[in-house]
C-alpha cells in the first residue's frame, strides 16, 4: 500500500499547471447584473413554481415517512 501511495504521490507532482484558467479575461464584471438576469429568467421560465411545488411536495413526504 506505501508502495502505492508513494507513487500515486510522485505522478501528481509532475502534472503540468494550466496557467491560462487562472487567468482569463472577464468580459462582463457586472456580477450583481447578472444575477439578477438570471433570477429573472428563472422567474419568467416557471422554474420558481416548479421549486416551490417541489418543496412543498418534499416537505408533506418526509412528514407521511419519517416516524414519530
Amino acid at each position: 500500500m506505501n508502495l502505492f501511495s508513494d507513487s500515486v504521490f510522485n505522478s501528481l507532482g509532475y502534472i503540468p499547471v494550466n496557467w491560462t484558467v487562472l487567468a482569463q479575461q472577464i468580459s462582463d464584471p457586472n456580477v450583481l447584473g447578472q444575477m439578477q438576469k438570471a433570477f429573472n429568467h428563472f422567474v419568467q421560465t416557471g422554474q420558481v413554481w416548479a421549486l416551490l411545488i417541489g418543496l412543498g411536495l418534499g416537505y408533506m413526504l418526509r412528514n407521511l415517512t419519517s416516524y414519530g
